[in-house]
């Protein structure tokens, strides 16, 4: 374990934001070093990896390894770093539209197989770096750079598609909660398995310069009974309409790939332990 003790500032790289003033992605970065100066995450041993959009500028603003790769392809990347070098804590991000549009096959393939890695999605309804058209989240109904006359698409819920996918920790939260998103970010890091954070983090150049006050008079909490073992219970909280519903909505621990690739490896060892590179070929055939 490193000697070093890490602040928030010790995570900041040269480069500075470039979002729009009053973005919401500020506070899920700001959110995020404060979550990692707590978990004291050693940045050479910590990944950052995101897809294409204003959010996924992200990496590029946090000290540590960081690939700021295709659009949509976060995951398979982080998927990548994860099964080679289980050691490192791997943090995916990005944004609603390269998440659940493009990216969409690959959260639910990520999701399923319950790699250890964080997923945070900073949603902002809208596609913010494209200049304003319709996503996946957009609700219905709202008029876009690509519909004038109204969405006519119903919108989808990261969570729910999280939980049915298979992801095994789930939660959502607001960018301007910043207390609660840097424990729900470390609550993320922290769980085994795959852990997807919905963090409702608005646009105010293509969604309005109210959004900030109209989701926070929308904010709502999980009940102190909440069950977060419970799938219908955490299904409950998703689809929501005139609220924005906060916390952990669903909490399991089951197998994750990383255990089960190393239950084959231990297979394979007892088969056939250290095989020649044309051993391992010839199985193809």
């Amino acid at each position: 374990m490193s000697e070093t003790i890490y602040k928030a500032n010790d995570y900041k790289s040269d480069l500075k934001p470039v979002w729009c003033p009053g973005c919401g992605d500020f506070g899920v970065l700001n959110a995020l070093y404060k979550a990692m100066a707590e978990l004291q995450l050693v940045p050479a041993n910590t990944v950052m990896v995101s897809g294409i959009g204003c959010s996924s500028r992200l990496p590029g603003y946090v000290e540590t390894y960081g690939i700021n790769s295709l659009h949509g392809r976060a995951l398979p990347l982080a998927t990548g770093v994860k099964a080679s070098s289980p050691e490192f804590t791997v943090i995916a991000v990005g944004g609603d539209g390269d998440g659940i549009a493009i990216g969409g096959n690959h959260f639910m393939h990520t999701a399923r197989r319950n790699i250890d890695l964080t997923y945070i999605m900073m949603d902002n309804e809208i596609y913010g770096l494209t200049k304003g058209q319709a996503a996946p989240t957009t609700p219905i109904g709202d008029k876009t750079k690509s519909t004038t006359y109204g969405n006519p698409d119903h919108a989808v819920d990261p969570c729910e598609l999280a939980i049915s996918f298979g992801a095994t920790w789930v939660a959502r939260a607001f960018s301007g909660d910043i207390k609660l998103v840097v424990e729900l970010t470390k609550k993320a890091i922290q769980h085994k398995g795959f852990s997807f954070l919905n963090i409702i983090s608005p646009c105010v150049t293509w969604r309005g310069d109210d959004q900030f006050k109209e989701i926070r008079a929308k904010l709502a909490y999980l009940p102190a009974d909440h069950d977060p073992t419970d799938r219908s219970a955490a299904l409950r909280y998703t689809r929501e309409k005139d609220k924005v519903t906060s916390g952990v909505l669903y909490d399991v621990i089951t197998s994750s790939l990383d255990d089960e690739m190393e239950v084959i490896h231990q297979k394979a060892i007892k088969v056939k332990n250290n095989p020649t590179f044309q051993e391992m070929i010839s199985t193809f055939y």
